[in-house]
């Protein structure tokens, strides 16, 4: 049957007939099935680096980019095994179709990519005003060192300058294709399914539950050193705080554009955007990355400010309908909208003002 946005009656996993054209509402079994097998599956997948060398292994990298698809396997599973979602809605459900209303949807893709080097910039330079990195502005000694450590004896260094505008080019067309690419198997399983699957509990339960399933999805490479170089459960705990902080932002791009695009985008961005502290570091320093990286403390602090200003703003509570809500669990600052239907939003086009472009 083609995936359209009619809907027709489904059963839950419980067995529940839902009625034709209610929000899809995933029940605990089919979310716990769903979290058991993404990061049962991711693991396995990671178990040759444990039996092996650890990340020194050849083939680390391609195991580690197979990890980022078992999510997506885990949601395939799940919609064949225990069908929680009837045929006719999943490519709703999961934000993968239409893209509607247009406008929305393709601003919301642009700030994702555009958004996290801008807050990966503004964190580096909150660890560096917090003394946690040593910047040389001048002759960007680290970096230039890193360049003359990777270029091949005799070879002339480019100027680093250019090297540096290169790079930063090279960010939105890396988050668009080869990055968007390895995002998309975690983000159809993250924000695709498992934040609207638990949205039934409330937006900010579904936002920092499953910020805290994506952290510990990362323990095996995280214990062998990945991203912060720690080895024991302080790896793991600033894992869970940045995939807290980068879950919310990435779920509120998903939950107000209603699409699942907007945070793939993002998630790539931020990820070909991760190191950009090492344009900036002085010679002979070593930065802690728990502390400079954009998972880190420093991100903390930048992405903490970003989901205040949204808060204030009322951002989480304009959502199209994705599934089954309770109410927010914070007051509106604001009068609270009613949530929109996207039916009405195509049948009435709307092209936003200058203020409302400003407010997205």
């Amino acid at each position: 049957m083609s995936e359209d946005n009619g809907g027709i009656a489904g059963v839950q996993a419980t067995g529940e007939r839902q009625p034709q054209g209610a929000p899809v509402r995933i029940g605990l079994g089919a979310i716990v099935a769903y979290v058991v097998l993404a990061c049962g599956l991711a693991w396995l997948v990671a178990l040759p680096l444990w039996l092996g060398d650890g990340l020194r292994e050849p083939y680390a990298l391609p195991l580690m980019s197979g990890m980022m698809y078992m999510p997506a396997v885990a949601v395939v599973l799940v919609l064949l095994v225990l069908r929680p979602i009837p045929k006719g809605q999943r490519l709703r459900f999961l934000g993968l179709w239409p893209l509607r209303p247009v406008a929305r949807v393709v601003w919301l893709m642009v700030i994702g990519v555009l958004a996290p080097p801008l807050l990966v910039l503004a964190s580096t330079a909150v660890a560096a005003l917090c003394g946690w990195l040593k910047v040389d502005l001048a002759g960007f000694s680290g970096f230039t060192e890193l360049l003359a450590a990777r270029t091949p004896a005799g070879t002339p260094l480019p100027p680093v300058g250019v090297v540096i505008a290169a790079q930063a080019m090279s960010i939105p067309v890396a988050a668009t294709t080869v990055n968007a690419l390895a995002a998309f198997g975690e983000e159809l399983g993250w924000r695709g399914f498992l934040v609207p699957a638990l949205r039934r509990y409330g937006t900010w339960a579904s936002l920092l539950i499953s910020g805290v399933i994506w952290g510990l999805w990362h323990a095996p490479i995280i214990l062998l050193g990945y991203d912060f170089g720690r080895t024991d459960l302080s790896g793991v705990l600033l894992m869970i705080g940045g995939c807290v902080v980068w879950g919310v932002l990435l779920g509120w791009l998903r939950l107000r554009s209603g699409s699942m695009w907007p945070a793939v985008f993002a998630h790539g961005a931020l990820n070909a955007s991760a190191g950009l502290y090492l344009w900036f570091f002085a010679a002979g320093t070593h930065p802690d990355p728990a502390l400079v990286l954009p998972l880190g403390v420093a991100g903390w602090i930048v992405g903490a400010a970003v989901i205040l200003v949204l808060i204030l703003t009322g951002q989480f509570r304009r959502q199209p309908a994705l599934a089954a809500d309770l109410p927010r669990t914070l007051p509106a600052p604001f009068p609270e909208p009613p949530l929109e239907d996207p039916r009405e939003e195509a049948a009435s086009p709307h092209v936003p003002s200058g203020s409302e472009l400003e407010r997205s």
